[in-house]
């Protein structure tokens, strides 16, 4: 066998061996980016499913204010309102964006504000307070806002793992080809910085 072709098949073996690293790479790149991405999707389910506990608990809740009391209806009817345009907001993941995610995000900040001026109102009727289907609704309630703080923060933490994995050097250029987008976080909205009172 000549020199020559030696050379040539100990080159074309070579580069087999470069371009079939750069396949296995980039399949396990977009593999990672997949996994991740179903991650978000699925953190991003556990805020929604968080959120609609809450929702289901509002008409209990409402119900139980205004069959003990001779309630302020203005109140009421905006707790509802809140949560009827609260539950006609929704997001698809797959086309999360941070228009989307911002008018989710003021649609449930409405409903926690209703509920906070619901609770206002409600310390002055002590013989509501007093009852023990309306303790055991606040405290179904406290333990919501507490979940749905927690899922919050996780979607944040995944959504932090997923946009720096894509946003990454040479990640960036799979991402780009595969339409992976970055996905937008819970940011806190105005007024935020204190949480809603539910607390009796």
């Amino acid at each position: 066998m000549k020199k020559g072709c030696l050379i040539t098949i100990i080159i074309a073996g070579f580069l087999s061996l470069v371009v079939l690293a750069i396949v296995l790479w980039g399949t396990k790149v977009y593999n990672d980016m997949v996994t991740m991405n179903e991650g978000v999707t699925s953190q991003w389910g556990n805020v929604e499913t968080s959120y609609q506990r809450r929702s289901d608990l509002i008409p209990n809740f409402v119900n139980t204010v205004k069959g003990a009391a001779n309630f302020e209806q203005t109140t009421l009817t905006q707790v509802i309102e809140a949560r009827s345009k609260a539950t006609s907001v929704t997001i698809d993941p797959t086309k999360m964006t941070a228009e989307n995610m911002q008018q989710f995000q003021q649609a449930q900040g409405q409903v926690s504000s209703a509920l906070s001026r619901l609770m206002v109102v409600v310390e002055k009727y002590p013989e509501l307070k007093a009852t023990q289907n309306f303790r055991d609704l606040q405290v179904e309630l406290e333990g919501t806002e507490n979940r749905i703080s927690v899922e919050r923060r996780k979607f944040n933490e995944v959504v932090l793992s997923y946009n720096t994995f894509i946003k990454r050097f040479p990640q960036n250029f799979i991402a780009g080809s595969f339409g992976f987008l970055a996905k937008p976080y819970f940011e806190s909205v105005e007024g935020a910085e204190k949480a809603p009172e539910v607390k009796f």
